[in-house]
């Protein structure tokens, strides 16, 4: 059972990406009660996980191997994507639906999954299909 489980690509992004958006969680929530700064929060806690997550997804998520230095670059474009909206996102449910940091952080991690998945499967990791 476990075996189909993490044979299946979608399977292991929700596992690894479960994973990172944990430790991103955790340490926006660290940094939030160091700092008490919610967008320095943020792209401290972006800057910790986007390596985090670029290693465990080449590895264990898409499994693809060269071209570490263009996968590393299309996928911080991706993140830069996610972090756009989450600067955005993040504001306006903290400073217009008065929602706390913490909580705000929680909701806006849902779009942004959503973007990452889309954009790592297609565009980060994308290989060529092998020619007949």
């Amino acid at each position: 059972m476990i075996q189909r489980l993490l044979a299946r690509e979608q399977f292991r992004f929700l596992l690894v990406g479960g994973v990172n958006t944990v430790v991103g969680y955790a340490l926006f929530v660290v940094f939030e009660l160091l700092f008490g700064q919610y967008l320095l929060s943020l792209y401290l806690s972006y800057a910790v996980a986007v390596p985090l997550a670029f290693f465990l997804h080449r590895r264990f998520t898409f499994r693809v191997s060269g071209t570490v230095v263009a996968d590393f670059t299309r996928f911080v474009g991706v993140y830069l994507v996610s972090l756009a909206v989450n600067t955005v996102v993040l504001p306006a449910l903290v400073e217009l639906l008065h929602l706390p940091p913490l909580v705000a952080q929680a909701v806006s991690v849902v779009v942004t999954t959503v973007i990452s998945y889309v954009g790592h499967k297609w565009f980060s990791f994308r290989r060529a299909r092998p020619t007949a």
